[in-house]
């Protein structure tokens, strides 16, 4: 319909009753696609087909203020040419849509030939027709975009279509509210899970594994080579030794490290129970499987399962464990179809498993299958050097944890080195938190080790291990080192006889008795 011909009154109103009654039936198609997704650009170009399909309205553009850029990016435009909008910009106060974004309101074009302003970048709109823009806005701030279109004839209807132009624009500054509001806060959990990623590969990498002795160099070197590969790896050694920190230790030094790590303590469990725990179940398979339950096979998928004290599985389950290592394929217990997964299987124990094969405890084909890549455990009574500085390590760990200052002498590391620590690492961790619970003043000495229940007179006479430890070598005349230390040092060193640790410290035995006295050193009898 040309400008030039107005129609009767009464023709005029039935136009506005048609444009109005489109524009509705477009405005509830259009509030209905913005609330069914949070991909802003797919459910912008949606929205614009609506409103070219039943807002009679063509070409609609969106155009969003880039917050890194300071410049008016198109979001969204209704063309056939998916690459029109590539890198066109506008600034703000630049042609018609730069305008609309800085003085943030509405811009009817009449005609578009008649505006020197109009940039037509995008070579879409005719110019013999009007065209309108309304800025998009966040609540009652300034203009964050701007939402333009053209409609398909020159009519007295301008005004309306500005609005209607309006009310779709306030609906899409909801949505991109919505939509960056969503964004900032998936980026917030993408940097926290990154960070503790950071934070468990720190916990759970090499610093954290305490050890320089031979013994220890040769698992790490072992730990550093099998990470790097989907071997399956059997840890061996004494309860206490350290086995799931290496299985932690492997896994988050792995290609693996994003995925799952899946824990099973398999001596926890019965067959039946472990069968289920491992493989999951289907809904009704037993009484009290009320839903389907996935295993830790399926978790783990993609990522490592580790299965500590493997040694004590039935000789029954030990086959239905082999076919998930060999084939990697299981059913869950009461189902019948074959689930396949990728899993990485780190397997732990402390029992002597050739002997158990030999006496047909434990299949051989599953002790083959495990024992892929063994990495031994030193008990702590292999690698007794370390023991100062896994005590050093421990006593830290209980001072965070109890969150006040907490030291541990020389004196009291030299008693530690020499127990036997049948109960290996859990063994001496357990030592330093008592020791912190019983030291009132944060000092942990041979005093206070006493009092967590270790023999320190039977072990005061027990012999340093002949390798070098790090403790600090004791000058017994240097009087920056605390007294009461030098003078237990010196009757260690002269195996508590006073008169020779006299002669060590060039003291009398007048002297040292009186410091022994004041200093509250309880003497050893032997």
């Amino acid at each position: 319909m040309n400008a030039d011909y107005p129609v009767p009154g009464s023709a005029e109103q039935a136009c506005r009753l048609d444009l109005l009654e489109s524009q509705l039936s477009a405005l509830f198609e259009v509030s209905s696609v913005l609330s069914r997704s949070l991909d802003l650009r797919q459910t912008l170009r949606e929205v614009l087909g609506v409103l070219h399909e039943r807002g009679r309205l063509r070409h609609g553009m969106v155009s969003l203020l880039s917050e890194d850029r300071g410049e008016l990016l198109i979001s969204a435009l209704h063309t056939d040419d998916p690459h029109a909008a590539d890198r066109i910009a506008y600034q703000p106060g630049e042609g018609v849509i730069g305008s609309i974004l800085s003085r943030n309101r509405p811009w009817i074009l009449p005609r578009i030939g008649d505006e020197p302003r109009f940039l037509d970048r995008l070579g879409l709109y005719d110019p013999d027709l009007p065209f309108i823009g309304v800025p998009i806005r966040l609540g009652e701030g300034g203009a964050i975009g701007v939402f333009a279109a053209q409609p398909p004839v020159a009519d007295g209807l301008l005004e309306e279509r500005a609005r209607f132009l309006e009310m779709v624009a306030n609906l899409i500054g909801q949505a991109v509210r919505l939509a960056r509001t969503v964004e900032a806060e998936q980026q917030a959990l993408r940097e926290e899970r990154d960070k503790l990623r950071r934070e468990v590969k720190g916990t759970h990498g090499f610093d954290s594994i305490i050890g320089h002795t031979d013994a220890m160099r040769l698992v790490f070197d072992q730990v550093r080579q099998v990470a790097k590969w989907n071997t399956t790896v059997l840890i061996r050694g004494e309860s206490g030794t350290g086995k799931e920190l290496i299985a932690n230790a492997i896994h988050y030094n792995s290609p693996r490290a994003r995925a799952a790590f899946i824990k099973l303590n398999c001596a926890a469990l019965p067959d039946n129970l472990l069968e289920s725990e491992l493989f999951g179940h289907e809904k009704g398979a037993f009484t009290g499987a009320i839903s389907q339950r996935k295993g830790r096979f399926e978790q783990a998928d993609g990522g490592t399962l580790f299965l500590d004290e493997i040694g004590e599985i039935t000789p029954a389950f030990q086959a239905k464990l082999l076919r998930v290592l060999q084939e990697g394929e299981f059913e869950r217990v009461g189902g019948g179809r074959t689930l396949k997964v990728d899993v990485r299987v780190i397997a732990a124990t402390n029992r002597d498993l050739e002997a158990e094969v030999r006496a047909g405890e434990f299949r051989e084909d599953l002790y083959y299958r495990l024992n892929v890549m063994p990495i031994r455990m030193p008990a702590l009574r292999e690698r007794i050097e370390d023991i100062p500085d896994l005590a050093r390590f421990l006593v830290d760990k209980v001072s965070r944890m109890q969150g006040r200052e907490l030291s541990i002498t020389d004196s009291a590391l030299r008693i530690l080195m020499r127990h036997d620590w049948p109960g290996n690492v859990r063994e001496l961790e357990n030592c330093m938190e008592r020791a912190a619970v019983m030291s009132e003043q944060g000092i942990i000495d041979r005093d206070v080790i006493e009092l967590t229940g270790l023999n320190v007179a039977a072990l005061a006479s027990e012999p340093l291990p002949s390798t070098p430890a790090k403790i600090s070598t004791i000058d017994f005349n240097d009087p920056d080192i605390d007294e009461r230390e030098r003078v237990i040092a010196a009757l260690e060193e002269a195996g508590w006889v006073q008169a020779k640790a006299a002669r060590l410290l060039n003291m009398t035995p007048r002297q040292i008795a009186y410091r022994i006295q004041t200093l509250n050193i309880k003497m050893r009898q032997f």
